[in-house]
């Protein structure tokens, strides 16, 4: 059984992280241009950093006895990022290489005590997260996304992950792109405080819209970038397509994604709430596969997270 079909299989969720970029940039202290975390794989300050970060989720995962999905550090690592970055395309892609390498070096210290951790590649979108300038098409998407996602192949990842994704084309063509390479695929979807994607799209349309134009090739779907109370009641419909959502990545905030951008500080909101609304939100989602956080979560909120889920399954 490959690592994807044990996390697919597993009878409780496994973990995964947080924030790292809020984490690496707010709280310690480090700087990166575009809020790109990937161009401080070089830096061996920063690979420590992270090696302890990764480290504490880990142990969270050992005590809960559940596994992990270990994201490499390649959110920023499309080559339409690389002119913004100052860097080559090339440059951008040894990157993603080096991240994959530092992931499964991470992987390797913990096996004996978490024997299942899946290695995620990452991808994120190739302009704003939060307001994306521009919204390409389904085959421009996999044009520019290819690159990477058959970098991180060649490196070694179980599966690719495409994270706060903004639109419904740019998932597509990261869907299309990962078929390619053979590797299962996850959609997660940012939402806005109503609950719809950036572009405008309700998130339901989207997920049967990926589906219907991708022969059904995501694994699951996501939702991230967002805090609970801003997608409780999309979910508390129970519509059909809900049984696609495998996983939750949320923010801490219940600020907008503008005023989150505008902010010079970190609100890391409420960890025990944070925990206390995924217990609940586990009612909604019978197919939930893993839980992590997204901007301003760090340790405590993932750990908080993993208690209040272990307490809903035991009731």
């Amino acid at each position: 059984m490959t690592k994807a079909e044990k996390l697919l299989n597993a009878d409780r969720p496994f973990l995964t992280d947080g924030g790292l970029e809020t984490w690496l940039f707010f709280l310690q202290g480090f700087e990166a241009p575009e809020f790109a975390a990937i161009t401080l794989m070089d830096d061996n300050r920063a690979r420590q950093a992270m090696r302890s970060y990764f480290d504490g989720f880990l142990a969270i995962a050992e005590e809960a006895r559940t596994g992990f999905v270990l994201d490499t550090n390649t959110w920023r690592g499309c080559i339409e990022w690389a002119p913004k970055l100052r860097l080559t395309p090339d440059e951008l892609l040894r990157l993603s290489s080096e991240a994959v390498r530092f992931a499964q070096s991470v992987r390797s210290r913990w096996q004996a005590r978490v024997p299942d951790i899946l290695l995620n590649g990452v991808i994120g979108p190739a302009g704003d997260a939060y307001a994306p300038e521009r919204l390409p098409s389904a085959d421009q998407s996999m044009a520019m996304h290819l690159p990477q996602i058959r970098t991180l192949a060649h490196a070694g990842v179980d599966m690719i992950s495409a994270i706060t994704m903004t639109n419904v084309a740019e998932a597509i063509g990261i869907a299309r792109a990962a078929r390619l390479q053979d590797l299962p695929v996850v959609v997660s979807f940012t939402v806005e405080t109503d609950g719809r994607l950036p572009s405008g799209d309700a998130l339901g349309e989207a997920i049967q819209t990926v589906d219907e134009a991708t022969d059904y090739v995501p694994a699951y779907y996501m939702l991230n970038c967002a805090h609970p109370d801003h997608f409780r009641d999309v979910l508390a419909t129970g519509a059909g397509w809900m049984s696609r959502i495998g996983g939750l990545r949320a923010n801490a905030s219940r600020l907008s994604h503008e005023a989150l951008d505008a902010s010079e500080t970190l609100d890391e909101g409420d960890p025990e709430e944070f925990g206390f609304l995924h217990g609940q939100l586990a009612r909604l989602l019978p197919n939930l596969r893993v839980v992590g956080g997204c901007c301003g979560t760090d340790h405590r909120h993932v750990g908080c997270v993993s208690r209040h889920l272990l307490l809903e399954r035991a009731h």
